[in-house]
């Protein structure tokens, strides 16, 4: 019995400590590519997706889940409508406010970039039982949760540390701002 428990205990380990690591540093990196396959910045692209994923949203909730300025959400938004990605309506409820929304035909293309990776991450899940598969779902939903919620946590922290006491960099002279060319305008 001990032994089964020291087993577990390894193998949690090595899931924490290893394996969970190397599969965010690898996310990152997959979605960085498929940022540039669509002609994007990875920053927009995953703010496309959230407004994807949750429906039509204000640029003040899209800056409240990403962290992200008003002035960054402002770029972001204006770079996806230009792709075509992105579409800016009235808020029925509030004329002043702008719901975005993605554009549905571009949508289509987007899916039709993604189906072959889906098809290839549905052949890597089989052989897996009904169980197994409930075990998988069951830990991608719990770590997304996980994820969001220590994101919301640091992002507390950062600001709870910025308004404590000034930073040599919050007091330090500001620079210029560096002009940057089209492409490297999209990289975070």
């Amino acid at each position: 019995m001990k032994r089964d428990a020291t087993s577990v205990q390894a193998l949690s380990e090595e899931i924490v400590g290893r394996l969970v690591r190397r599969h965010s540093t690898a996310a990152v990196l997959f979605h960085h590519a498929l940022a540039e396959r669509l002609g994007l910045g990875p920053t927009d692209h995953k703010c496309l997706d959230l407004v994807r994923e949750r429906g039509g949203m204000t640029g003040a909730e899209l800056a409240a889940i990403t962290g992200l300025t008003s002035g960054a959400i402002t770029g972001v938004v204006a770079r996806l409508e230009r792709a075509g990605y992105l579409r800016r309506e009235p808020d029925p409820n509030d004329g002043r406010k702008q719901l975005l929304s993605a554009v549905p035909e571009r949508v289509r293309d987007l899916q039709r970039v993604f189906q072959p990776i889906r098809d290839d991450a549905a052949a890597l899940l089989e052989g897996f039982d009904k169980r197994q598969l409930t075990a998988i779902a069951s830990f991608l939903i719990r770590s997304t949760d996980f994820a969001y919620r220590h994101a919301a946590h640091l992002r507390a922290q950062s600001l709870s540390s910025a308004t404590a006491a000034p930073s040599p960099s919050t007091t330090a002279p500001r620079r210029a701002p560096e002009r940057r060319t089209a492409r490297a305008a999209r990289r975070p």
